[in-house]
Formats: C-alpha cells, structure tokens, sequence
C-alpha cells in the first residue's frame, strides 16, 4: 500500500483496548490518523483484569505514537448503565461515533494456557463440564457487543451513517475446539448478522472481523507466542483499512478475516509480512 488509509477526523470508539487485538485495532486507527478514544477495566488508576500490567493509558499513549489522538474512558462493558454512560459522554465531548468496534473478550480469565478458573481444560467434552461457565463466555463477548450496539446505534442511525464492528472469530469454517468458546464467537457473528440488517437500512454498516491466532499478551504470557501468526496491530489496520472504505457498506453482515483484507488493500502486519487467512486446524484445537 503507498498510502494508507486517512481517517483524520474521524472519532473511533473501541472497547476493551486495554490490551490484545483492542489495543492492536486502536493503533491500527491511530496510525490513520484518527481521534480513538479507548475504553476497558483496568486502568493506571484502578483495578486492572486479573493484576495484568496493561491499561487504557497505556492504549492512548500509544494511539497518540502512532500518530493519531488518543483518549483514555474507564469502562465495565458488562454494565448497560456504564456503557450508556461512555457514549453519551462521548457524544458530548465529540459530537458523534464514526466508528465503534467492540474488541471485549473475558471468556479466556483464568486460563492457564491448559486449564480454566474452573479446572476444565480446553476442550473438554461438554457432558465432562459443568455449564455455569457459559455464562462468563457469554457475558465475556457477546453481551458487552450487544451493550456498545444498542448505546451507539441513535447516534448513527440519527447520522445515517457509520461502521459498527465486532472483533470475533469465524465459525463457517470448522468447530473450534471447545464449546463455549465456539458459542460465544458464532452467538457474536450472528450479532454482527443481525446488527447489519437493522441498522443497514439506515446507512450504518455492522460487520464481524476474524483476526489470526493472535500474538497478544496473554498468549506470551502462557506460552502460546510461537504459534501466533499475526500481531493485533494486523486486525487494526484491516479495520481501518476497511473504515476508509467508501464501499463497506457491501461488506455488511460479513465475517472478514484480516488476511483476506491484507491482500485486498495491500496492507502488512508489523514485521512487513502478510499472514494469508488463519484457519483452524486440529494443531489450534
């Protein structure tokens, strides 16, 4: 790509950027020159998810190196009220969502890299488990991506016009090897489905986006980084490669790998690589 994207004077709304693939979609925009403002739980002043060292500060410093403008919101995405709360604070300061990407993902606390919280490791057959751990998967992915859907759907209804994005992982292909995880990212890209036929109709494109097997900082911190293929900076520039897309209104209701996007609009991950699709094999689960 020769020039990249340019989404100066957009405002971009990503939640759970503390850290992963949301941090990585966050500097994707900052890079095209985008206003992000940056949204989780932990933060330098407060809390931080399971004691880890990343924080929303840490985020914007970053989206501002990048080359965008960054800001900091603490935000528990779990919560209607304080989501509300987010955006309308947003809309006050701003005036308006662009663009807003729903990066939350709780469902892998706990995990040891062999093991969850509950003792279960990944995979185990369904009838091996106790189900009450659904419920954190669910409330892990697909709710909070519900949440952001319905705060900041008036807005851009209102507009007839924005991007609404959910960071996933698609399940067309093959089962992916655990129940609930498998459930919560297809209940999570039918959401993406079902956004993008009500809010079409009003100018506002929703889509899915699938990223690889991602190198971020909870698959160092378990041992996983040699079987990444992409960093989460390579999910950020398909997003804001596919914001700057005056067209991406066709891709609506879409699950998009970031691969395919990479080879569409000619963009690399950070290494200057372009990691082709990710697809699940039996290795992966």
């Amino acid at each position: 790509m020769s020039a990249g994207p340019d989404l100066r004077g957009k405002i971009c709304l990503v939640a759970g950027a503390s850290r992963g693939v949301g941090r990585g979609i966050a500097q994707g925009l900052g890079e095209a020159g985008a206003t992000v403002i940056v949204t989780a739980r932990s933060s330098e002043t407060g809390p931080r998810t399971e004691g880890r060292p990343e924080t929303i500060e840490d985020t914007a410093r970053a989206v501002d190196a990048a080359g965008g403008e960054g800001h900091h919101y603490l935000c528990d995405h779990t919560s209607e009220r304080a989501v509300d709360t987010l955006v309308h604070w947003v809309l006050r300061r701003f005036g308006r969502i662009d663009v807003a990407v729903s990066s939350v993902w709780g469902g892998n606390e706990g995990y040891d890299g062999e093991r969850y919280a509950d003792g279960a490791a990944w995979g185990t057959p369904f009838w091996r488990r106790s189900a009450e751990p659904f419920s954190e998967f669910f409330a892990g992915g697909p709710y909070p991506a519900l949440l952001l859907a319905r705060a900041v759907a008036p807005a851009m209804v209102s507009a007839r016009t924005g991007l609404l994005a959910f960071v996933s992982f698609d399940t067309d292909g093959a089962y992916l090897g655990d129940i609930f995880y498998d459930l919560a990212k297809a209940t999570t890209n039918r959401l993406a489905r079902a956004c993008a036929e009500e809010l079409g109709p009003h100018g506002v494109t929703a889509l899915g986006l699938s990223p690889g097997f991602v190198r971020t900082e909870r698959a160092v911190a378990i041992g996983h980084a040699d079987r990444a293929t992409e960093s989460p900076l390579y999910a950020g520039r398909a997003l804001a490669a596919l914001a700057a897309d005056p067209g991406v209104a066709a891709r609506a209701g879409r699950i998009l790998h970031a691969g395919d996007c990479a080879a569409e609009y000619g963009f690399t991950d950070i290494d200057g690589s372009r990691p082709p699709r990710f697809r699940v094999s039996p290795e992966e689960v």
